[in-house]
C-alpha cells in the first residue's frame, strides 16, 4: 500500500470513529481527524494538544465581543447558508455578534467538455477529482422542454452511486482569523451517505449528492448526435438542520474573517469562505409574510361569486419591519440577474434563468420563485392536471393565470408570480422590451367566477429571503368565505407526513415553509414547459429516488389513506415512481420519454378505469 493510500485509510478510520464517538470530545476528535489527514494546519494542531490551549487563549477575545451581542449573547441562533463553487467559497456578510448554526451547505464542481464522456472529466480534472468516483452510474435522463435561443435543446443526465456519494462523511466548520487561527469553537456535522437514512446521527434532513452532465446543443428533444457543448458538474446539497444539529453554534469574534470548511472525503484541501461582519444592519434576521384583502367583503363577511378581490402582500423581517415600501416591490433587474445590485433587504425573485434548477436533482431551493395562489372551495381541493401553456405566461393582457375551473378540474384556482409572468418570463424572451425594469406592485386581483361554489377559499403567498448569511423561505395562507359563512375544510387523501417530516424536517421549515398541504395544488399545476409541476408527481419522484423513505415504495398505504386514491392511473401517476413498464404498455401507450411523467401532455390523462384496481404490496 502506497503512502497516499495509507493516509486515506487512516482518514477513513478516523472518520468512522467520529461517527460512533458522539460529540462529547468534539475538539479532540476534530484535531485527530485533521492530524490524521494532513493539511497545512496539522503540525500546529498536533502541538496544541487537541486545540484546547488555542481556544483557551482566545477567551479574552470572545469576552470582548459580548458587547456586540447585547451583553449576554443570548439571542437565538440563526441558520447559516454556506456555498463553495469550484473550490472558491462564496463570501458571506453576517451580523456581528450573532450566533449561528449551519443550516445549509452547497458545494459545486464543474468542467466544460467537447466530447460525451459522461462525468469522467470530473474524476480527472475538477475540484472533486480525488473524492472517489468508483461505481458511478447513469440513473436518470430528462430534456429541458423549452428550446435554447439558437433552436437547440438541452439534455440533462443524472449520475449516482459514486463512492463519494455513498460513503459516510463529515464536515467541520471553523471560524478563523486572518492567520488561519481559530477564533471560536468549530462545529462537526455528520452527513452520512446519500442513500441511507440515519436520523439519530444525520445532521441534515435533506442530503443529496450527485453528478450531472448537461448537453446544451442537442438537435431535438430526442437527438444529441453531433453535440459539442457539454458541462459536467458534481453537487453536494445539505439543507434543513435537525433540531439536535442546531444546538451546535458558531460565534464570531471581532477577529473572525472567514470560515474554514473541511470535508472528510477531501481532507488535504479545506475550503475558505470569507466573512464580513456588519455591526448595525438595517434589518433583522427572520422572514414573514402578511396578506390582507383590500376589497371589503359584504356585510355578512363573505364575497359574492363573480366579484373581484384585491389583495396586498407585505414582506417583513423577524421583528416585523417592512422589507419594502407599501405599494411596491423591487424590479426584477434590481434583484436577480448576474451583476444586479441585489435587494438590500434580501428579497428574492425567480433565479432559474441563470441558475437552472431540477426537481430533486438540482438546487430547487435556489429557484426562489415568489408567487401567490387562490384555490377553492376547500372541500373540493384536488390535484390539477390541466396544462398551463407558455402563451398564457406571456399574455400581456393578464397578470393572473386561471389554472383550474370547476367544470374542467373540479376546483377553481388562479395564481400570479412576482413580477407577473408576462414581465418575468417575457423579459427572458424579449430582453429589449424593458420588462425586467417594469415596476412591481405588492397588490394583485383575483376574480371569483360567477358560478363559484360556496365555501372557504385559500389565498397563499410564498417567497424566499437571503439576508446576511440566512437563506430562508416563508409562506402565508389566509381564508376568505365565498357565497357562504359556513367554513369548509379540505379533505386530504394522503398523510401523515410528520412521520418523517419532523425534528427540523417539518413541512413548516422545508420547501416553501408551508405546512398547509391544501394550499399547494394551484401553484403546482403542470406547465407546458415543466410538466412535472403537480405535487403528486414531485412527491412520487422525490420519495422514490431519495432511497431514504422508510417504508417499501410499493406500500401505497404508507401515504395514501384510502385505496381508491391510488386507482386513477396515468403515466404521470405511475411513471413518476416506476422507471419501466411492460412491452405491452409500450405498444399501447408509447415508450417512456420522461423520468417525471412518463411521456408528454398525454401523461395526465387517465389510462384506463378497468385495470390497476390494486397495487401489489399496497398494504390496503
Amino acid at each position: 500500500m502506497g503512502g497516499a493510500d495509507k493516509i486515506q485509510e487512516r482518514c477513513t478510520r478516523t472518520s468512522s470513529r467520529l461517527f460512533t464517538a458522539g460529540r462529547a470530545s468534539l475538539l479532540a476528535t476534530l484535531a485527530s481527524l485533521t492530524v490524521a489527514c494532513g493539511g497545512p494546519e496539522s503540525a500546529e494542531l498536533e502541538s496544541s494538544a487537541g486545540l484546547e490551549p488555542e481556544l483557551a487563549a482566545q477567551g479574552q477575545a470572545l469576552s470582548d465581543d459580548a458587547a456586540l451581542r447585547g451583553g449576554s449573547g443570548a439571542s437565538a441562533p440563526v441558520g447559516l447558508a454556506l456555498e463553495v463553487d469550484n473550490g472558491e467559497g462564496v463570501p458571506l456578510k453576517v451580523k456581528a455578534g450573532q450566533r449561528f448554526f449551519v443550516n445549509q451547505i452547497d458545494l459545486r464542481a464543474s468542467i466544460s467538455a467537447t466530447e460525451d464522456e459522461g462525468v469522467d472529466g470530473l474524476r480527472q480534472n475538477s475540484d472533486f477529482l480525488a473524492v472517489g468516483w468508483g461505481g458511478v452510474r447513469l440513473a436518470d435522463q430528462e430534456f429541458v422542454g423549452l428550446s435554447n435561443a439558437d433552436g437547440t435543446y438541452t439534455r440533462r443526465r443524472f449520475y449516482r452511486d459514486a463512492a463519494w456519494m455513498k460513503a459516510t462523511s463529515l464536515f467541520t466548520v471553523e471560524p478563523v482569523d486572518a492567520h488561519g487561527r481559530l477564533t471560536g469553537a468549530p462545529v462537526l456535522l455528520n452527513i452520512g451517505s446519500d442513500d441511507t437514512r440515519r436520523t439519530e446521527r444525520d445532521d441534515f434532513f435533506i442530503r443529496r449528492m450527485r453528478a450531472i452532465q448537461w448537453t446544451r446543443d442537442c438537435r431535438s428533444l430526442t437527438d444529441c448526435t453531433g453535440a459539442r457543448a457539454y458541462e459536467e458538474e458534481a453537487l453536494v446539497e445539505l439543507r434543513n438542520a435537525y433540531d439536535h444539529a442546531k444546538k451546535q453554534t458558531l460565534t464570531f469574534t471581532s477577529r473572525t474573517v472567514g470560515l474554514r470548511l473541511r470535508w472528510s472525503l477531501r481532507p488535504f484541501a479545506p475550503y475558505f469562505i470569507p466573512v464580513t461582519q456588519v455591526s448595525k444592519p438595517a434589518y433583522s434576521y427572520g422572514f414573514g409574510i402578511d396578506i390582507k384583502p383590500l376589497t371589503a367583503p359584504r356585510e355578512d363577511g363573505t364575497y359574492a361569486p363573480g366579484s373581484d378581490v384585491t389583495f396586498q402582500m407585505t414582506l417583513k423581517d423577524g421583528q416585523g419591519k417592512r422589507l419594502h415600501a407599501a405599494g411596491s416591490l423591487p424590479t426584477y433587474n434590481e434583484v436577480a440577474p448576474p451583476g444586479a445590485p441585489g435587494n438590500p433587504a434580501g428579497i428574492q425573485y425567480y433565479q432559474a434563468f441563470f441558475n437552472p434548477t431540477t426537481t430533486y436533482y438540482r438546487r430547487k431551493h435556489q429557484e426562489r420563485m415568489m408567487m401567490t395562489q387562490l384555490i377553492g372551495p376547500a372541500q373540493d381541493i384536488q390535484p390539477i392536471r390541466s396544462i398551463v401553456d407558455l402563451e398564457a405566461f406571456l399574455d400581456d393582457s393578464q397578470d393572473v393565470q386561471t389554472i383550474a375551473t370547476p367544470a374542467r378540474d373540479g376546483v377553481y384556482a388562479q395564481f400570479m408570480t412576482f413580477p407577473p409572468a408576462n414581465k418575468l418570463f417575457g423579459g427572458a424572451f424579449f430582453p429589449n422590451d424593458g420588462r425586467w425594469d417594469a415596476p412591481v406592485s405588492d397588490t394583485w386581483t383575483y376574480h371569483l367566477p360567477a358560478d363559484a361554489k360556496p365555501g372557504t377559499y385559500l389565498v397563499t403567498a410564498k417567497a424566499r429571503r437571503v439576508y446576511l448569511g440566512e437563506d430562508r423561505p416563508a409562506s402565508r395562507t389566509i381564508e376568505i368565505q365565498v357565497g357562504t359563512q359556513t367554513h369548509t375544510s379540505a379533505v386530504l387523501t394522503t398523510g401523515p407526513c410528520n412521520t418523517c417530516h419532523s425534528k427540523g424536517g417539518d413541512l413548516g421549515e422545508v420547501l416553501h415553509a408551508n405546512d398547509n398541504r391544501a394550499a399547494c395544488a394551484s401553484c403546482h399545476a403542470p406547465l407546458g414547459f415543466e410538466l412535472e409541476g403537480p405535487i403528486f408527481v414531485r412527491t412520487h419522484f422525490i420519495h422514490s429516488r431519495s432511497n431514504r423513505f422508510d417504508a417499501p415504495l410499493e406500500k401505497c398505504s404508507s401515504c395514501h389513506l384510502k385505496q381508491e386514491t391510488t386507482q386513477r392511473t396515468s403515466k404521470a401517476a405511475c411513471l413518476s415512481c416506476h422507471k419501466s413498464y411492460p412491452d405491452s404498455h409500450v405498444e399501447r401507450f408509447g415508450p417512456i420519454e420522461s423520468m417525471y411523467v412518463g411521456g408528454g401532455r398525454e401523461s395526465f390523462q387517465q389510462c384506463t378505469g378497468s385495470c390497476h384496481k390494486t397495487h401489489p404490496g399496497a398494504g390496503f
